[in-house]
Formats: structure tokens, sequence, C-alpha cells
């Protein structure tokens, strides 16, 4: 009995340090994607918003392949010590769904620290399309489906979710052209080689506003500072249309519950503060926290409603 009390009393010790001494050196963030990109932005963001919290450097670290994947990966088998961190998007929860070598399990394997905020989806047209409203575009696509096709910055990602629920409720089925990321799919709609696309809002206002690109319609239930001339889905007569992106962080499964909280009140204060909210709303990016418990409830039903439209388009993992 003694040495059981003992080994209590022991742990009880180094957890107490652990919270005491944790952070004393730089964190690193990993976003498993290239820079510029929507998750990109608001890991940078969230990043600096931990730092002030915690005391130390928060560095985010692009470490891109395999739709996140490798990324990923990198940050699961790190040591569970609270010095690496993965900062993703929606697309993470869907696993082999989408790439059958996922190693990893997104529920299972790490450890939900907490979302940080949801981007709404943008629905866009080439500027040489006919036609200025979604209405206009949703005629000519029934009219003639063999002339248009749709850019995917990333199979499952929301921009894919999204345009399969376009085409299910147009009820056509278009051609989807695959890209390695939001950039080269935008190009390509902007050089009118592809026709339509559906992404995050934050990559793709600043083009609407430039007149290279016609926004049709954003998913969100009000229209965005942004850009205020596009209209919501649900002005523009698409209600059905109301995926969004959503964002967050995780850990290597298994961090100790003293650097486990520690994380979790840093990330809830850091999206609390004004700042955040004003370089959000710049950026085109909702806020919406959760905490850890909600947001692991949250992406289980997401993620029945993903798996859902995948199967519906007979979609098969890479």
């Amino acid at each position: 009995m003694l040495r059981v009390l003992t080994g209590i009393a022991i742990l009880c010790a180094a957890l107490a340090a652990v919270a005491q001494t944790y952070p004393n050196r730089p964190i690193r963030m990993v976003v498993p994607y290239p820079p510029g990109g929507g998750t990109d932005a608001l890991g940078r963001i969230t990043a600096e918003r931990m730092s002030d919290r915690l005391g130390v450097a928060v560095v985010v670290a692009n470490v891109p392949g395999g739709s996140g994947t490798v990324g990923s990966e990198s940050v699961r088998r790190a040591e569970p010590d609270g010095y690496t961190l993965l900062f993703n998007a929606s697309l993470f929860l869907l696993g082999k769904h989408v790439v059958k070598s996922t190693p990893y399990d997104p529920l299972d394997d790490f450890t939900a620290l907490g979302r940080t905020g949801l981007a709404p989806l943008l629905l866009i047209s080439s500027s040489k399309v006919e036609g200025n409203t979604l209405a206009d575009v949703v005629r000519a696509v029934r009219a003639n489906p063999n002339n248009f096709n749709m850019a995917i910055s990333g199979m499952g990602a929301a921009g894919h979710l999204g345009s399969l629920e376009f085409m299910r409720l147009v009820g056509v089925n278009l051609q989807a052209i695959p890209y390695k990321g939001t950039a080269p799919a935008l190009a390509d709609v902007m050089g009118g080689q592809v026709q339509l696309m559906i992404d995050a809002a934050t990559a793709l206002l600043p083009q609407t506003k430039g007149g290279r690109v016609r926004g049709l319609a954003i998913t969100s239930a009000t229209r965005s500072p942004v850009n205020p001339d596009i209209p919501t889905t649900v002005e523009a007569g698409m209600p059905g249309l109301n995926l969004t992106s959503w964002y967050g962080v995780w850990g290597p499964k298994g961090l100790p519950a003293a650097v486990n909280n520690r994380l979790v009140t840093a990330i809830a204060e850091g999206v609390r503060q004004p700042e955040f909210q004003t370089r959000i709303d710049a950026a085109g990016i909702l806020p919406g926290y959760l905490d850890p418990a909600a947001f692991v409830e949250f992406m289980r039903g997401d993620l029945t409603r993903a798996v859902g439209l995948l199967k519906a388009a007979n979609f098969q993992p890479e």
C-alpha cells in the first residue's frame, strides 16, 4: 500500500512539474498543405494568438503531400509532449474515405484540442461563362452540360463535397477536374479553361472583387463583408447548398492532462481575442469555436454527412 501511495505522489508531483514548466520552448504547428491557402492563413492567425497566451513562439511548418496525410502523419508519430501540433481543415476528417493509404484514424489517433473557425464555400464561374446569376448559370448547365466542368482543389475537401451537392441539386453530372490545391484550380477558372468551381470563400473572394471570376453564391447565412454584392445560396435560390469548410487544432494521442488543458485554454482564449476576430473577418472566415468535447461530437456528425455525399456520387478513394 505504501508503494502505491508513493507512486501516486511521485506521479502527481511529475504532473505538477509539467504544468509549471510547459511550454518552455517553441511549439511546432504543422499545416499539411502549401503556404498561401485558407488553412495556412487561419493556422498562422491561430498560432499567433496561441503564442500570446502560452508565452512561447508557435511556429507554423508547412508539410504538404498526400492530400494532407503526410503532415498529419508526422504529428501522429510525434512525441505527445505538446511541442508538435496539427492545424488542419475538414478534409482531414475523411482519412481513408479519400486516400486508401491513410495510416491513421482522424478521430481515434489524435487529440482534438478545439475548432477555431468556419469558412463558407463560394461558387464561382469563369468570367467567360454567360450569365451573371446562379439561376442563369443553372439554366445554361442544364441546357448544355457538356459545355461545363468543375475544378476540384482537393478530392474529399469541402469544395469537392460542395461540388457533388451542387451537381445533385442541379440534376446533372459534370466532369470534375482534380487539382493539387486551390491556386492551380483557380488559375484555370480565371483563364476560362474550367467553367465552375466551389471552394472555401477565403481563397476565392479576392478574385471576385477583381472581376477575374464571377461570384454566384456563398454558403453563409449572411453576405460576406469582403464582397457584399455576392448573394447567399438562400438568396440565390439554392438553399440546399449549405456546406462549409472548418478548421481545428489537434495534438498526438496521449497528451499529458496538464499539457492538454494548457493548450485547450490557450486556443479558447486566443480565438476570443478581438484581434483574432478582426483578422478572420478580413479573411472571410467566420467564428466557430468549439471545445474538445463539442468538436468531437461535431466531427462525428460531419463525417456521416460527408461520407454519404461521397457514396452517393460513387466516389472511390485514391
